[in-house]
């Protein structure tokens, strides 16, 4: 007579129990405002509401206005465009992101931001796809965006930014800042043979054609440099003699003037006068 084959059924079924990934569970976005994406395990991470104030950015006010006009209609559900903040280092591009963010969604409280890392741009269309849909709307932040794994990763941002047969999703805005107008890292072209740099540039400006608002950030002179410290230094009651005078000296030191300078500068003087400051 056959043995009773159900103790072998049952450790078959439990050692597939074990290899198979575990369930995802549902994402709720109602604790935070902003979250980290980790596309290895599809978690978000909430993060801290960004402490500095959209009117404390100083020396881009046509930057702002244009950004947060943008993003207010995507929270409104009007018609929008996909962002690109360029310019030289330094000059404020993702705390801009951040601070409109803040203040427009302090009236939009389905509103959410989601931060990704550039190393991560070829998980954008899944990601994409798994926020379709949900009653939120999504601004997904790429900071420092720029295609060092060539062209697979534009590949892969513009299928995220096109959506594929289905569209893009409308409760997505995706705002990446670079140092790069094109995104492309230097010396690309001497990496691959000059056919295949120059296909691989050209799927990267296709990329950035997919954006319909680029925000330009220039070098900053130094009286919106000097202007940058004096509104910190009101903002935040830091009074010393001579502010202008050491705040040129810092930014010599620097080597540059910038927004970063600028808050770098304020930080140092913060921390003398033993005051303390948002970030």
């Amino acid at each position: 007579m056959d043995s009773d084959p159900t103790p072998l059924l049952t450790r078959i079924a439990e050692a597939l129990e074990r290899l198979a990934p575990p369930a995802r569970a549902a994402v709720s976005f109602e604790r935070a405002r902003l979250f980290r994406h980790d596309p290895q395990t599809g978690a978000f991470h909430a993060a801290p509401n960004y402490p500095l104030a959209l009117d404390t950015l100083v020396g881009v006010d046509r930057q702002k206005a244009r950004f947060v006009e943008n993003l207010e209609r995507f929270a409104r559900g009007l018609p929008y465009n996909h962002a690109l903040l360029w310019g030289v280092r330094g000059t404020g591009k993702s705390s801009l992101a951040k601070a409109a963010f803040m203040a427009v969604s302090d009236a939009a409280p389905a509103l959410k931001l989601v931060e990704v890392d550039r190393d991560q741009v070829t998980g954008l269309p899944a990601l994409f796809d798994g926020l379709r849909g949900r009653d939120e709307r999504f601004v997904v932040l790429c900071d420092d965006l720029s295609f060092e794994e060539g062209a697979a990763a534009a590949k892969a941002l513009k299928s995220a930014l096109e959506g594929g047969v289905s569209g893009p999703p409308a409760n997505v805005l995706f705002v990446a800042t670079s140092n790069r107008r094109h995104l492309m890292p230097r010396g690309h072209q001497e990496d691959r043979g000059l056919v295949a740099a120059a296909e691989d540039a050209e799927e990267e400006v296709s990329v950035s054609d997919r954006f319909g608002l680029w925000i330009g950030f220039p070098p900053m002179d130094q009286a919106t440099y000097l202007a940058a410290v004096n509104a910190y230094a009101v903002r935040f009651d830091l009074k010393v003699p001579e502010l202008e005078r050491r705040a040129l000296q810092w930014s010599q030191l620097r080597g540059a003037r910038s927004g970063r300078v600028a808050w770098q500068f304020i930080r140092d003087l913060a921390g003398e006068l033993g005051k303390p400051l948002p970030l």
